[in-house]
């Protein structure tokens, strides 16, 4: 049953010595921080679209999504699709900003060439990526989540948990301050 990859994973995945303590970097990464890019591909662009949200209305963040459609359209034409992302961020992206790069594969040239700029840039980086270990994106961030299966659904699931755990986390911080 499909419902057991689901819950196998979960069960070794969040409870890894290694999550945990990117877990806790991430959450720390949040303090300071004002503004926040979340940058996608399909199914991915979608979680950048709840996240976006959510972390704009549960902790207060100035929250940029690459997602509406003549945005993309406008710098994918003037720039090629593979260096909207990038072009983008250069107009809007300040240091120590913070960019959550989200990739299944972690091969996505688009993303991968964004997340690069906004390391030049001087922001803070956090990947999410899938798959195959060893892929480009899964080494670029600061904190670098990886979910080694190979399954679109569980991946494009677990980030969405993963963003939203930390969220949570830095919300209940928040309200104990």
């Amino acid at each position: 049953m499909q419902i057991n990859t689901y819950n196998n994973f979960y069960e070794s995945y969040f409870k890894n010595p290694v999550f945990l303590d990117d877990f806790g970097k991430a959450l720390k990464m949040l303090d300071g921080i004002r503004n926040v890019f979340f940058i996608g591909n399909g199914g991915s662009n979608a979680v950048c679209c709840h996240m976006m949200e959510d972390f704009a209305k549960i902790a207060g963040f100035r929250t940029f999504g690459f997602s509406d459609p003549a945005l993309i359209t406008c710098f994918s034409n003037d720039y090629g699709y593979e260096n909207a992302m990038a072009e983008w961020l250069k107009i809007y992206f300040e240091k120590g900003d913070l960019l959550v790069s989200i990739s299944s594969s972690g091969n996505s040239k688009n993303i991968l060439n964004a997340t690069k700029c906004a390391n030049e840039l001087g922001g803070k980086i956090i990947t999410l990526t899938g798959f195959k270990p060893g892929n480009l994106l899964s080494s670029m961030g600061n904190v670098n989540f990886h979910l080694p299966i190979e399954n679109y659904g569980v991946v494009e699931c677990f980030h969405q948990v993963i963003l939203h755990a930390v969220l949570d986390e830095y919300a209940q911080k928040l309200k104990g301050k």
